[in-house]
């Protein structure tokens, strides 16, 4: 396994775990967790950014840019749902 594999798979199991700690500090009735959650929350997202950042300078996590006609396309479709 490679450090390109590695990295995705890490960032993968952080997005999970940053959904876990929003549903846990959401569902929260105790402040005390909730704020344990919370600052937990906010470490993982950092750092998911870290290894974001770390993946994007090696061009391994690549951003397209969408063009603006798909944009507005999708959202004639969103809107149409409503």
């Amino acid at each position: 396994m490679n450090d390109q594999t590695l990295l995705n798979n890490y960032l993968l199991i952080l997005k999970s775990t940053v959904e876990v700690y929003v549903h846990g500090t959401l569902e929260s009735v105790n402040q005390k967790v909730r704020d344990l959650l919370k600052e937990h929350l906010n470490e993982t997202i950092q750092m998911q950014s870290d290894t974001y950042d770390i993946m994007t300078d090696y061009g391994w996590y690549q951003i397209k840019n969408v063009d603006s006609k798909v944009i507005g396309d999708t959202l004639t479709k969103l809107d149409k749902g409503n």
